[in-house]
């Protein structure tokens, strides 16, 4: 029985981690589906959802208004959402600049989006964070592919801005989005881009279905134009800036918060995975949605299986050896996480990759429970306040429930 387990979870890891990459790959390969581009310029309208953004929100306005699009043709609506900073006075300010403050009671960030699009007017909706940075042709470049009327929706090309000083889960970050990005580009060259990021993407304002609270907004806004028929397209030269995780606890939160939602994003959308009506876009969301979120489970058999299978083998013998020293360096990477040590590779993405996996497993767990996370706050945004009340450690980033 101990190795058929063993072998059972090899095989699902060498699925979801190889084999499904590898699929993909091949498909890009026998079924190329190009399709078309134009240096169009719909009216566009980008959508913000803030709360308490104060610290940044003048930058990100200022981005916005240096982006190299018609101004009479672009708009942008900032839902403030029952932000307290002084967020909205600081929005206001550019009134007369093209920019729309919504105010609005704090509810979460997905009713501020929903009410954002419909104060909107522009025939693209490109949705954005507060904190982003935008590339001068990032709207350019998102709205391209708009010429093909086949496409519903552009992924942009989310990119970490280079800190030296950020923890070494910022490091995992990057490598892990290094690959997501070549993923998503050999997927969309072949029918759909899988899902679009947060930071930057567009969709047709005819396709966008209002976004039921709890779920990732970014995977849900993105899927719900393949859902009715058209195509998710990623253009890699749509390029947002995003700052550095800001401590490997934070990022742990924010993980287990976007595993969590994301699982409910999946239950909502589980249309997508019917491969009767989506054919292999229904294999990609089953592998990289469903499968990665649940590695965990096979990881822990073959953890558990190997010792148990020494007797059996130099093999088994070296399984065990080699998971002791991978887990043994995400350990380690951990515990020099501030030190020049803990940059190191063969730390970093053992860190990261344990610590994805431990909080894929707390949100299984918050699904099986019933427990949904609607609203929150960033990490910086509850130092802040814990700050501004004399407390001097920040022990949550989820906001009132």
């Amino acid at each position: 029985m101990s190795i058929w387990l063993f072998w059972g979870a090899v095989g699902l890891l060498i699925y979801t981690y190889a084999l499904f990459p590898v699929l993909v790959f091949v498909r890009r390969l026998l079924k190329r589906q190009p399709y078309k581009s134009a240096d169009i310029t719909p009216r566009v309208s980008i959508i913000i959802a803030a709360h308490n953004e104060a610290a940044s929100i003048e930058a990100r306005l200022d981005n916005l208004l240096s982006l190299d699009y018609p101004g009479d043709l672009l708009e942008a609506v900032i839902a403030s959402d029952g932000s307290t900073d002084g967020t909205d006075a600081l929005v206001s300010r550019y009134a007369d600049r093209g920019i729309r403050l919504l105010s609005l009671p704090r509810q979460g960030k997905i009713p501020a989006l929903n009410a954002a699009v419909a104060a909107s007017s522009g025939e693209i909706l490109v949705f954005s964070d507060a904190n982003s940075i935008y590339a001068p042709d990032a709207v350019r470049a998102l709205v391209r592919p708009f010429a093909d009327p086949e496409v519903g929706g552009v992924a942009g090309d989310q990119r970490y801005l280079t800190d030296r000083q950020a923890g070494i889960t910022n490091d995992g970050e990057r490598s892990y989005w290094n690959f997501d990005r070549k993923l998503k580009q050999l997927q969309s060259q072949a029918g759909n881009a899988i899902s679009a990021t947060g930071a930057i993407y567009a969709v047709r304002r005819s396709l966008f279905r209002p976004i039921p609270v709890g779920v990732t907004d970014d995977f849900v806004a993105s899927t719900n134009v393949i859902a009715q028929g058209y195509r998710l397209i990623f253009a890699p030269d749509a390029v947002a800036y995003e700052p550095a995780a800001e401590s490997g606890r934070g990022e742990f939160r924010r993980k287990v918060r976007v595993i969590t939602q994301g699982w409910r994003s999946v239950l909502v959308m589980h249309e997508l995975l019917n491969p009767v009506r989506h054919g292999f876009y229904a294999i990609q969301v089953f592998s990289h949605k469903v499968l990665r979120r649940l590695m965990v489970f096979p990881l822990f058999v073959l953890l558990l299986t190997s010792p148990w299978l020494w007797p059996h083998g130099h093999f088994y013998q070296a399984a065990t050896l080699l998971q002791v020293a991978f887990y043994g360096c995400g350990l380690l990477g951990m515990l020099l996480v501030n030190t020049r040590f803990g940059r190191l590779k063969v730390l970093t993405l053992p860190f990261f990759f344990c610590m994805v996996n431990v909080a894929a497993l707390l949100a299984v767990w918050n699904v099986v429970r019933g427990h949904r996370i609607d609203r929150w706050e960033t990490l910086r945004q509850a130092a802040e306040a814990r700050s501004d009340r004399g407390v001097g450690s920040v022990s949550s980033e989820r906001g009132p429930a």
